[in-house]
């Protein structure tokens, strides 16, 4: 269960959004007269298809379903391209409603396959997964005691999903630990809400786990509600976009425009030099130019990453955490019938200084570690740079830069026990808050001298 949820025709699919930095989307129907484009050479290749096709049904050793055969090729085919590119029959689209519409009975995952292996990219916050305490990077290998291994992805998704209320198993290999981890979750009814807020002393917690419709709208409809809880505005925000997997570019877009009042905040390249689109930010920052910090971490990718970089870029957000997951790539869904289409790696995006966060991902101002997690050190990180096939940055990404979030900063030493014992069950979030205080309060300083 890639998180890639793609923009589809409004008629029969109207339920359905696109997810991870898609653009409103153009609907490219297959054109049969592309055919007739190709060279003697692609022919040849067609015809070596045919013949291979042709072998495997007459003389396979049981009869095998044409259909079975085609789709088969045609998965082989997208699966030589890259990640995110894929064919999408009919349990795909019944699986991209389930998480477009904001609702099933599940445990909250974003999954992939690895090797045979269904990985963990990122628990949704708030849900059995992320509340039982499984990590990104983790392997689930069993689920009620029946080993997942080999299965397809829809295969292992299905057997997790079920009706809320319902007990389920899980055994997880977490690389670190000597033994695997069993773990006992109830499904819940995964109500996707993409915002929440808090106030935290006199700042403001705005937390976005996925960008879906409205999301900008939601966020703007936070700022309120802190201000009025307060009573007054708050010294500054923290926007929380870590395990967050992206969303709806408009909602990427309409999120960054809060906190921005003019300038560029992403561009989309295509295969041609012309293939470019711009977006920019509205007059109006709504928060202020209040002191705003935004934290991610290696599974804020893809919307949650241009959010991060735009921010960043037009230097209105200190960006805190760990470099963030490195999707920088859009999908556009290309249907083929009424219930079949192609999701196809169609472009790449740009921050507003022209970087492409492909494979480097967005690097923090910052670095500041989990230490409240007591596998932060021994748990590996899993970005797009180690899926197979990923696309590779036209500049490339120094090895370096790939490796720098496993260094140690001599300035965070403290471990997971001691900040329990101080009452801090969240380190990057506790110094987020306290960087957004001090940013304030030296503000106030310097604006009081200034009166002088």
């Amino acid at each position: 269960m890639v998180t890639d949820l793609p923009r589809t025709k409004p008629s029969k699919w109207k339920a359905l959004r696109p997810l991870l930095a898609l653009s409103a989307i153009a609907l490219v129907p297959v054109a049969t007269s592309a055919m007739a484009a190709v060279d003697s050479r692609t022919q040849d290749d067609l015809a070596r298809f045919m013949n291979v096709f042709m072998t495997v049904r007459a003389n396979y050793v049981e009869p095998v379903d044409d259909g079975k055969l085609i789709e088969g090729a045609i998965n082989g085919m997208l699966a030589s391209l890259d990640p995110h590119s894929s064919y999408l029959d009919i349990h795909d689209f019944d699986n991209l409603k389930l998480q477009t519409d904001g609702e099933y009975g599940g445990l909250g995952l974003t999954v992939t396959m690895e090797d045979g292996a269904v990985k963990v990219i990122t628990p949704t916050q708030g849900t059995p997964a992320d509340r039982a305490g499984i990590k990104a990077g983790d392997y689930i290998t069993k689920v009620d005691d029946q080993l997942i291994y080999g299965m397809t992805i829809d295969e292992a998704v299905d057997l997790m999903r079920g009706k809320p209320g319902t007990p389920i198993s899980v055994t997880i290999v977490r690389p670190g630990r000597d033994k695997p981890i069993e773990l006992k979750l109830v499904r819940e009814i995964i109500d996707l809400k993409p915002v929440k807020w808090t106030v935290e002393g006199d700042v403001g917690v705005i937390t976005i786990i996925g960008f879906s419709t409205d999301t900008g709208k939601d966020v703007r409809a936070a700022i309120s509600g802190i201000t009025k809880q307060l009573g007054h505005a708050p010294t500054g925000y923290v926007l929380d976009l870590r395990s967050n997997p992206g969303g709806l570019l408009d909602e990427a877009i309409s999120v960054s425009d809060v906190f921005l009042n003019s300038g560029e905040i992403v561009s989309q390249r295509g295969r041609r030099a012309s293939d470019i689109e711009r977006y920019y930010a509205r007059s109006g920052d709504q928060a202020n130019g209040l002191p705003l910090v935004v934290l991610v971490d290696a599974g804020s990718a893809s919307a949650a990453e241009i959010v991060a970089g735009a921010l960043q870029d037009q230097h209105r957000a200190l960006v805190m955490g760990e470099r963030s997951f490195g999707k920088g790539s859009v999908q556009t869904v290309l249907p083929l019938t009424a219930d079949t289409a192609l999701k196809l790696t169609t472009a790449r995006y740009y921050t507003p200084s022209g970087r492409s966060v492909q494979e480097g991902g967005i690097a923090p101002d910052i670095r500041v570690p989990q230490l409240s997690d007591p596998d932060y050190k021994s748990r590996p990180r899993f970005r797009e740079a180690d899926l197979r096939r990923h696309l590779i940055n036209e500049k490339s990404v120094k090895e370096d830069v790939l490796e720098d979030d496993v260094k140690d900063d001599p300035r965070f030493s403290a471990t997971a026990e001691e900040l329990k014992a101080k009452g801090i069950e969240d380190f990057q979030m506790h110094y987020a808050l306290e960087t957004v205080a001090r940013t304030a309060r030296a503000g106030k300083l310097a604006t009081a001298q200034g009166k002088r």
